[in-house]
């Protein structure tokens, strides 16, 4: 029997169908996620039973899934963030969790940028108001010369921070485990997060989500924001108190945000965001530009090889290294 291969995505793109094609050529069977969303913890438990290797989205890899998937030796994820898979319980379970780093952080970079670009110049309201067959022109917030706060300072809020100084900002930053040296030779101001939420014109947030981390943007901190500031989020939605920020929205105490991730995904059809004008909204699809995913889709597929074949992916992208044999 040929080595099963889950890709876990409910949506594969065209690039990932052309990688795959090397673990079939590695004589894999590749098994695809049929139900048009992302597996629940039930489904995924039912679709890893004899499968070696799955390409991963956010479905959750729980202690109860990881334990009834008996032949899983790698979690290969498609992107870089991984609060919905239990690390300790993959270490117990001797299964590898190998990441994308370094594929799409440019992406999202951009995404957050855009997001900023189109908050500040009221892009969506405007449009929105020439195809109804308005012609008003009102004053908007300018990109140039802006101050920028940045909650988490790794490769997408470093590739942020870039794009920000190329527009002559200030830039201040929220890091955990901060890096000085770096902040110093970007001209990042390292500060702490009541600084960055009182004098920041844009918040982006990219930290990842973690105990620590969770509703990070609380209803204390929305209410430090100027009345003329919008946020920003590309990262995980559990990062922001998402009632919180509806309210702050509805009553006019900050100026707009740009959120391509939610508490809950897809976006619920009841949720106060849906009704407000000052919010852009897409689909988690921040990291998804056409070179980002080819890189992603071959990291991927080497990822798996690699640890089916018992090598080391390198680079540091297995998160518990000690299940290939690496300190």
């Amino acid at each position: 029997m040929s080595t099963r291969v889950l890709v876990a995505l409910p949506v594969v793109h065209e690039h990932l169908h052309a990688a795959l094609d090397r673990l079939r050529a590695a004589g894999c069977e590749v098994v695809f996620n049929t139900n048009g969303r992302t597996f629940s913890e039930d489904q995924l438990a039912a679709a890893l039973q004899g499968v070696a290797a799955t390409i991963a989205g956010t479905e959750p890899y729980t202690e109860r899934v990881l334990a009834g998937a008996v032949d899983l030796r790698v979690i290969a994820r498609s992107g870089v963030g991984y609060d919905a898979i239990d690390l300790v319980a993959a270490t117990r379970h001797h299964v590898a969790v190998a990441m994308g780093f370094g594929t799409n952080h440019n992406a999202v970079a951009d995404y957050a940028f855009s997001f900023m670009a189109a908050l500040a110049s009221k892009l969506v309201p405007y449009h929105q108001l020439v195809m109804a067959g308005g012609w008003q022109r009102s004053a908007h917030m300018p990109l140039w010369g802006a101050t920028t706060g940045i909650i988490g300072l790794g490769r997408i809020g470093r590739a942020l921070a870039q794009r920000c100084k190329g527009f002559e900002m200030r830039v201040l930053a929220y890091e955990i485990q901060p890096d000085p040296a770096h902040a110093r030779q970007h001209g990042i101001e390292l500060v702490d997060l009541d600084t960055l939420f009182r004098e920041s014109d844009f918040i982006s947030v990219h930290a990842p989500h973690s105990p620590e981390t969770d509703k990070i943007v609380s209803r204390e901190r929305l209410a430090l924001m100027k009345p003329t500031a919008f946020i920003v989020n590309t990262a995980r939605g559990g990062l922001v108190d998402e009632a919180a920020l509806a309210d702050a929205l509805r009553d006019g105490r900050i100026a707009g945000a740009g959120l391509d991730v939610f508490e809950v995904e897809p976006l619920p059809a009841g949720s106060p965001l849906r009704d407000l004008p000052n919010v852009v909204l897409t689909p988690h699809c921040a990291g998804s530009a056409i070179d980002a995913i080819a890189a992603m889709a071959e990291r991927c597929v080497e990822n798996v090889l690699s640890v089916l074949d018992r090598r080391d992916p390198g680079a540091d992208y297995v998160l518990n290294p000690a299940v290939i044999g690496r300190k």
